[in-house]
């Protein structure tokens, strides 16, 4: 059995089991759109990693992905996103406030399979702490003026990259691995979640809507600072070119995007993004050697990177 199928059983088995009413229906909903489940297979496969056994793991694999669905359906509330995953949004389906209770609700949810051990429980509060505070600062980006690289990165790690290291953490711990390697593996998921999200991007700007499931270009239209808007206002300045101002100077409806996106491929912001995706997916693979464990353990973690690099959506 795969680790995504043993992860799809586990959630099925614990929607089936919710009551009835539209607390737990969003649940239900969301948790059954399709999904990549990267973040549950990483608490799996690090657990396999060090020794451990997948199906020892799979409460807190559950409840990583309960913690992550959390954060996306108040995510969508915040963005007033009308699709995710090719449907309608929670609070499109159902309304806002059923959505924020929902999502308060899977979050208790989360928090009762990840409290069986201590240890566990404090990183798992750590790292969800770590998503609150990145997504905060995402709010605050959207307000501001001007956002550096640097700073946007300290939030992509933040908001994206501190999960996939507590997932893989976890694991690890689950196992019983030492604080050194739990450190290690714990790099390799913050380089690769950097990547996944400048990929996210992306493919936001750049993907096949038909592919990815969301609007072309969403984020340039809601004016959020990616490393693709940020890079492209400071180019554009260099090389006084403003269509970009000029277009974020409308409301979001009105804005140009395909001009927009004409624009970032014009000044090599497209190129030098997948550049800086190819050098983290490196550095992830160079804390993942680092690690004390044999090669062959190691193999399924390289596999997944490989096909996080080729991603669509």
């Amino acid at each position: 059995m795969t680790h995504q199928t043993r992860i799809e059983a586990r959630i099925a088995e614990w929607s089936q089991k919710l009551p009835q009413g539209n607390l737990y229906a969003p649940m239900a909903y969301l948790m059954g759109l399709p999904a990549k489940r990267v973040r549950p297979m990483l608490v799996l496969m690090a657990c396999e990693l060090f020794g451990g056994r997948a199906e020892d793991a799979l409460d807190e694999a559950l409840g990583i992905e309960l913690f992550h669905n959390f954060t996306l359906m108040h995510d969508d509330i915040m963005d007033a996103a009308p699709l995710r995953r090719g449907h309608a949004t929670v609070h499109e389906k159902w309304d806002v406030n059923t959505a924020i209770l929902s999502g308060d609700a899977m979050l208790v949810k989360a928090y009762q399979l990840m409290g069986k051990r201590p240890e566990v429980s404090a990183l798992f509060s750590s790292y969800a702490l770590n998503v609150c505070e990145g997504q905060q600062l995402d709010m605050e980006y959207e307000r501001r003026e001007q956002v550096s690289v640097s700073e946007y990165r300290a939030m992509i790690r933040l908001k994206t990259a501190m999960l996939l290291a507590g997932s893989l953490q976890i694991g690890a711990c689950l196992a019983g691995a030492g604080a050194v390697d739990q450190e290690r593996i714990a790099a390799f998921g913050e380089h690769l979640g950097l990547a996944f999200q400048l990929r996210d991007d992306l493919l936001d700007a750049f993907g096949d809507p038909a592919a990815t499931g969301k609007q072309q270009g969403g984020d340039l239209r809601a004016g959020k600072k990616t490393f693709l808007l940020i890079r492209g206002l400071e180019l554009g300045e260099a090389h006084g070119r403003r269509e970009l101002q000029d277009e974020l100077a409308k409301p979001g409806e009105g804005r140009d995007v395909p001009r927009m996106l004409k624009v970032l491929e014009e000044l090599g912001v497209r190129t030098e993004a997948e550049r800086t995706v190819q050098q983290e997916e490196e550095w992830a693979m160079n804390a993942l050697g680092e690690v004390s464990a044999p090669a062959d353990r190691k193999k399924p973690l390289r596999q997944l990177v490989t096909l996080l690099m080729g991603r669509t959506r």
